[in-house]
């Protein structure tokens, strides 16, 4: 069986989205192993980036465990468990910055690195 990471990713080349990034987070995350992002260039196009996504899971015996934000279309979060995808207008995904956020180094308890 082919895991979630390389469908959700397969899912978005399909549908062209672009910038698609995965990245690791599982020394940064307890929650989640890993972060999909990527980009969509309109509100049709992120929905039905999301959407495919899912199809895709669902496809494989997949399902996501929520999806947020499909109504909107600027921002659409699947989440997996330990894979979240976020699919995002460029705008969004620029101010965002998770693949800055998430490639920080945590502060320790003491407030040192």
């Amino acid at each position: 069986m082919t895991d979630i990471k390389t469908i959700a990713v397969a899912a978005l080349e399909d549908l062209k989205g672009k910038d698609i990034v995965a990245l690791d987070v599982s020394e940064l995350s307890d929650v989640m192993d890993t972060l999909v992002i990527c980009t969509g260039t309109s509100n049709r196009q992120v929905k039905s980036l999301a959407d495919n996504v899912v199809e895709e899971g669902k496809k494989a015996g997949i399902r996501p465990i929520g999806v947020e934000g499909i109504e909107q279309g600027e921002w659409v979060l699947v989440d997996y468990g330990d894979v979240v995808v976020h699919v995002m207008q460029a705008e969004t995904r620029s101010f965002y910055d998770l693949e800055k956020l998430w490639s920080m180094t945590p502060a320790s308890r003491d407030g040192h690195r």
